[in-house]
C-alpha cells in the first residue's frame, strides 16, 4: 500500500512538470511554445517540429514584455482633454508615455504615465502662492495679512506703498487685494495762494472788460447836447400862428412850445437847452 502511494506520487510530479511552461513560454492545446520578443507578436504559434514564429508590431501598436499575444497592444493617446500632453512617444517596445499639460497636476498613473490630470488650484486676490504647483500635486495659497496685499499671482505679499515716503498724498487705502494709491500733492499754503491769485486775476480782468465796454459803448456829449439843444423857430410877421414842438430824439416827450405870439418871435431867436437827466 505504501509503495502504490509513493509510484502514485512520483507519477504526479511527473506530470504536473510536464504541463507546466517555463517563464519565458506560454501554453498552446497543451504544449509550451516559445514567447516572442517585446516589440513583436506570434505569428504561428510552435508545433512539434517548429517553434513560434513572431513578427514585429505594426505602427501605433507595441508590447513591452515578452509575450504569446495574437496581436499587439494599441498605443496610448495623450489627450488634452483629459489635461495630458505626449511626454515619450509610442514605440514598439514601449507605450506613449503621457505628462499633465503646464498648469495640470496628475491624479491617475500607470507605469510611469499620467492617465489623467486636473488643472491646479488657482489663488484669489488676497492670497499668495505658499507651494506652486507641479506635475504631481495641487497648488497651495495662503493669504496676506493686515499691512500687504497680493492680486492671487504672487509667492509673497506685498507691504502697501507708503505714500508720505515718497512725498506724495495717499488717494485710496491699500487692501488685501491692492496697493495704495499714492497722488501728486502740493502744500496747502501754495494752493491757498495760487487760489488767492487768479481770483485776483479774474476779478480785475471782470473790472478791466466792463470799463473798457462803457468807455466803447458812451455817447459823446455835443452829440447829446445837441439832441437834447433845440431852437425855437422865429415866426414871420405875416404869420399868425407859429407852434414848434421840440421833442425828445429817445423818449418824443415834447420838451418846449414857442410862443404864439409874432412879437416875441421877432425880438430873438432864443435856445433853450434842457438839462440832462
Amino acid at each position: 500500500m505504501i509503495k502504490f502511494g509513493f509510484i502514485f506520487l512520483i507519477s504526479y510530479q511527473l506530470c504536473f512538470s510536464a504541463s507546466a511552461c517555463a517563464r519565458a513560454e506560454y501554453e498552446v492545446n497543451g504544449e509550451c511554445c516559445p514567447m516572442c520578443a517585446p516589440g513583436n507578436r506570434v505569428y504561428w504559434h510552435c508545433t512539434i517540429d517548429t517553434s513560434t514564429t513572431c513578427v514585429p508590431c505594426p505602427p501605433s501598436t507595441y508590447t513591452d514584455e515578452p509575450n504569446g499575444l495574437n496581436k499587439c497592444l494599441l498605443c496610448t493617446v495623450c489627450n488634452a482633454v483629459q489635461g495630458l500632453r505626449v511626454k515619450r512617444s509610442c514605440a514598439r517596445t514601449a507605450d506613449t508615455v503621457c505628462e499633465p499639460l503646464e498648469g495640470f497636476y496628475c491624479i491617475e498613473q500607470n507605469k510611469g504615465s499620467c492617465g489623467f490630470a486636473v488643472k491646479h488650484n488657482e489663488c484669489h486676490p488676497g492670497q499668495y502662492i505658499r507651494r506652486a504647483g507641479t506635475a504631481l500635486t495641487d497648488t497651495v495659497c495662503g493669504n496676506c495679512s493686515e499691512g500687504t496685499y497680493s492680486n492671487g499671482s504672487f509667492i509673497t505679499c506685498q507691504p502697501h506703498s507708503k505714500c508720505e515716503t515718497k512725498g506724495l498724498a495717499e488717494i485710496k487705502p491699500g487692501t488685501v487685494s491692492t496697493d495704495a494709491e499714492c497722488g501728486s500733492s502740493a502744500p496747502i499754503g501754495i494752493i491757498a495762494g495760487a487760489t488767492v491769485t487768479a481770483g485776483v486775476v479774474l476779478v480785475t480782468l471782470g473790472v478791466s472788460s466792463l470799463f473798457y465796454y462803457k468807455i466803447k459803448h458812451r455817447r459823446p456829449t455835443n452829440e447829446m447836447d445837441n439832441n437834447y439843444t433845440l431852437p425855437i423857430q422865429e415866426c414871420g410877421s405875416m404869420q399868425s400862428q407859429c407852434d414848434t414842438e421840440t421833442t425828445s430824439p429817445d423818449s418824443g416827450i415834447p420838451l418846449i412850445s414857442s410862443s404864439k405870439s409874432p412879437e416875441m418871435d421877432r425880438q430873438s431867436a432864443q435856445v433853450v437847452s434842457l438839462p440832462l437827466s
